[in-house]
């Protein structure tokens, strides 16, 4: 077994990858951002020296979208620097790195699914960003950086769209959601495997470096998504109405189009994800439990 080191690891998608690698018997490190700050060269290789990784995964990054827009400085530094000094030590200690990025490098006016070598034309702060690091863990690792672009996810470990709407569909008689932005549900449960396989994979040399999409199979609409939830809770999806973008108008823009290809996946010996109603069934009953217990506690 190989040891793994994952970066973020108190976030959604940390917490399940580090319960992946724990269920299959693998020896990892979880870090959270108050045990490392990825932007501290000095904290960074101390902790690959101390643990010794073959895999690093990196999960930690500036989420905060709209935030971006006024501290964009902040949100690079997280984003873009941060990934830079992982890839630097990486590069120093001959770990593998994988770098979880996101839909918003692309533009979000495309008709098909965007291909992993598709041109990025970022809209926000945040996708600028993210390609940032990207391109750094591409440029300083060209044989052993691995860049997993996500989007929509939900998972137990944390607040997402998919709580959100459970605890909604408890106190509201109906919904507005947004109609006009079409992207892939993901389950940071099957991504967390995905990214234990790539590992791997990556490992055995039967996985080639560069740009994989780890996101659902199929895809929906917001306002689709939110259909599905209300009819696995039992709920009239009738409830649930079609509104646009203009509704809901934030700092950042949205992507009107995040639906990615997943080409790479199988010359690598790995299937791509499954279709996202598939994984939102499976998921569903942990989540409700989670925000029912959340709801419990107040937390």
């Amino acid at each position: 077994m190989s040891t793994w080191l994952v970066t973020g690891a108190g976030g959604m998608l940390g917490q399940d990858l580090l319960a992946r690698l724990a269920a299959d018997g693998e020896s990892a490190a979880g870090l959270d951002r108050t045990a490392l700050d990825i932007t501290d060269s000095g904290a960074v290789r101390a902790a690959l020296a101390a643990h010794a990784p073959a895999v690093v995964v990196n999960c930690a990054a500036w989420t905060a979208v709209d935030d971006a827009e006024a501290k964009e400085a902040e949100a690079l530094a997280v984003n873009g620097t941060g990934p830079r000094v992982l890839a630097e030590a990486c590069e120093e200690s001959g770990a593998v790195l994988l770098q979880v990025s996101t839909d918003y490098v692309f533009a979000g006016d495309a008709d098909t699914p965007y291909a992993e070598d598709a041109p990025t034309a970022p809209r926000s702060a945040y996708g600028r960003t993210k390609l940032a690091g990207e391109r750094a863990v591409l440029e300083t690792l060209p044989d052993t950086g691995f860049v997993v672009r996500t989007a929509w996810l939900y998972g137990a470990g944390g607040g997402n769209f998919v709580r959100t709407m459970i605890k909604l569909e408890a106190v509201k008689d109906t919904l507005d959601v947004v109609d006009d932005q079409r992207g892939q549900p993901t389950w940071t449960g099957d991504l967390a495997d995905r990214l234990v396989l790539l590992g791997r994979a990556a490992l055995a040399g039967t996985a080639r470096s560069g740009i994989y999409h780890g996101t659902s199979g199929g895809e929906t609409t917001w306002f689709g998504f939110t259909r599905e939830i209300f009819r696995l809770l039992g709920a009239d999806p009738e409830r649930v109405r079609p509104t646009t973008s203009e509704a809901f108008v934030r700092p950042a823009p949205r992507p009107a189009y995040s639906v990615l290809g997943h080409e790479r996946w199988k010359p690598a010996g790995i299937e791509p994800i499954r279709d996202w109603r598939s994984a939102l069934g499976e998921a569903f009953s942990v989540l409700v439990e989670t925000e029912r217990q959340t709801g419990v506690t107040g937390q």
